[in-house]
């Protein structure tokens, strides 16, 4: 079980903050493993958080500060307004449909189409993005509450699985006049939020199935995330400097072929019903 947990956390490191859609691969590969029950979405609570927790390692100045200035600085009550205008929509969603999502969608062919369908969103914006003027948001500082509730709408569409929070808030970022790093950047910020309240209503839901005897498992899984989570983050930061995200694109496009593939030829027992 360790093991299962160690491979799990990597790859919820390494995808919750690339455009791949964490949540469409841990159904995945947890399909693969057979630790898609209840238990097991209790560990992607656990793991989700653990990854959330890299961001903020990673920018823990730029969080103290906006936490110490709150009352005096207004650049820091911008800050925080923002995240939580860009949470809301999300937020609001989530609590009406996130119920009937799951049970619908959280299969591996709906998780397999989307990570299609959102390939090809990319590569349709990356296209558009070269044809177009500079950004007309330079830095998450220049920011409007506008902005942020444009990319909290974004967001929203990642309530489907496979389709990317991280994703859909970049590219619905860039959609909205957002420069390539100010976009990333404020889907880094915003995944705390995100996260940490996806993670308590979960934790809600299923608290009586967090045992004592679980801790290890939840132990390597947490730290396996926040690594990886933590290299991710660093990486992509300079990655975009010079880069676009159509081989994220692709990435998305032959996996989710792949899916279909296996599942409809009958190569792979994926859990279809």
């Amino acid at each position: 079980m360790l093991l299962d947990a160690l491979i799990l956390g990597i790859v919820e490191g390494l995808t919750e903050f690339l455009p791949i859609s964490s949540t469409g691969h841990l159904i995945l590969v947890g399909d693969l493993l057979g630790f898609n029950d209840e238990r097991g979405k209790v560990f992607h609570v656990v793991i989700q958080t653990g990854a959330m927790l890299a961001i903020i390692w990673e920018y823990r100045r730029r969080f103290a500060h906006a936490l110490v200035a709150v009352l005096r600085e207004r650049a820091a009550q911008r800050f925080w307004l923002h995240l939580a205008v860009a949470f809301a929509p999300a937020a609001v969603l989530g609590l009406a449909f996130g119920g009937m999502i799951k049970r619908v969608l959280f299969k591996p062919v709906p998780v397999a189409t989307a990570f299609i369908v959102g390939g090809l969103v990319i590569l349709w914006i990356e296209r558009r993005a070269h044809r177009a003027q500079p950004a007309r948001v330079d830095a998450v500082d220049q920011m409007s509450w506008r902005d942020a509730l444009l990319v909290g709408i974004a967001q929203s569409f990642a309530l489907i699985p496979g389709t990317s929070r991280s994703g859909a808030t970049i590219i619905g970022g860039m959609i909205f006049g957002l420069s390539r790093r100010a976009a990333t950047e404020f889907s880094f910020f915003l995944a705390v939020p995100t996260l940490v309240a996806a993670g308590a209503y979960d934790f809600y839901q299923h608290r009586s199935l967090f045992v004592a005897d679980d801790i290890g498992m939840f132990t390597v899984g947490a730290a396996a995330a926040f690594v990886s989570a933590f290299a991710v983050v660093r990486w992509l930061i300079r990655y975009v400097a010079n880069h676009d995200f159509r081989p994220f694109a692709w990435y998305r496009i032959g996996f989710g072929m792949i899916i279909l593939a296996t599942a409809y030829g009958g190569w792979v027992d994926w859990s279809l019903g």
